[in-house]
C-alpha cells in the first residue's frame, strides 16, 4: 500500500512516516499543507492518503477540503482524517459523500501502533474507521430518532461497533457472542433499518450512516 501523508506538525509528520514504513507500508509523499499534498496525489496516484484536518494556510478545514478534492477525483479513494478535537462538522461533512472509504481518528490515537494502522487498512479495504469518541459525540441525543429506535439495546451495541468499523468476528469477541449470532443480529439491523438485501457491504455503510445519522437511510429518501 502506498499512502500520502498531509500533516503540518513536523514531529507527527516524521512520526506518522517511521511508524507507516516499520508496518510496511510505503509513504508515496509527504505534505505540509493542501497545496502539496493535491499535487503530490497528482504525481504518484497513491492507494491511500492520512490527512490532517486543519492545514495551513487558514489552518481551519483545508485538509478536508482538500481530502473532499481527491475523492471528487476518484471517487471513493480511501482518505484517513486525523484531527486534534472532535468536530462535528468535519465528521458530518465526511460522512455525507457516502462514507465508504473513511475515517475520522483522533489524533491522540496514532500512539497506538495497532489502533492506527487497523484503522488505515480498513480505509483502504473501503471500510469506515471512525474514532469511539466521535461515534459516542455524534451519537449524543440520537438513540431514540426514528427508525432506530425500533433496535433492541443488543443491536444497537453491535452497531455501534460496526460503526467503529470493527468485523463481525471483532464483534463477536468483544459481545462474546457466537458467529450465527452476530450474523443475526446484524440481519436483524437491516430489515429494521429497511436497507435493500443488494450489496451486503454496502447495506453496512448505509447502516451505519443511518445509525451516526439518526435519521432515514438514504434507500428510503
Amino acid at each position: 500500500m502506498r499512502v500520502l501523508i498531509a500533516e503540518d506538525d513536523v514531529l507527527l509528520r516524521q512520526g506518522l512516516v517511521l511508524l507507516l514504513e516499520m508496518e510496511g507500508v510505503e509513504v508515496a509523499g509527504v505534505a505540509d499543507n493542501a497545496t502539496t499534498l493535491l499535487e503530490l496525489f497528482t504525481e504518484h496516484a497513491p492507494d491511500a492518503a492520512v490527512v490532517d484536518v486543519r492545514l495551513p494556510p487558514g489552518f481551519q478545514d483545508e485538509g478536508l477540503r482538500a481530502a473532499a478534492e481527491i475523492r471528487r477525483r476518484v471517487p471513493d479513494f480511501p482518505v484517513l482524517v486525523l484531527s486534534a478535537y472532535v468536530e462535528h462538522r468535519y465528521a458530518d461533512e465526511l460522512l455525507g459523500g457516502g462514507g465508504r472509504g473513511v475515517g475520522y481518528l483522533l489524533k491522540d490515537r496514532v500512539g497506538d501502533v495497532a489502533q492506527f494502522t487497523d484503522a488505515l487498512t480498513r480505509v483502504a479495504e473501503g471500510g469506515l474507521a471512525l474514532d469511539p469518541d466521535v461515534v459516542a459525540q455524534l451519537l449524543h441525543g440520537r438513540a431514540q430518532d426514528a427508525p432506530l429506535a425500533s433496535l433492541t439495546p443488543r443491536e444497537h451495541e453491535v452497531l455501534r461497533l460496526m460503526a467503529e468499523g470493527h468485523d463481525n468476528e471483532r464483534i463477536r469477541t468483544l459481545l462474546d457472542l457466537s458467529t450465527p449470532a452476530v450474523g443475526k443480529y446484524i440481519g436483524a439491523i437491516f430489515h429494521k433499518l429497511g436497507l435493500s438485501q443488494d450489496g451486503n457491504g454496502h447495506r453496512r455503510v448505509q447502516a451505519v450512516l443511518t445509525y451516526l445519522r439518526g435519521g432515514v437511510p438514504d434507500s428510503a429518501r
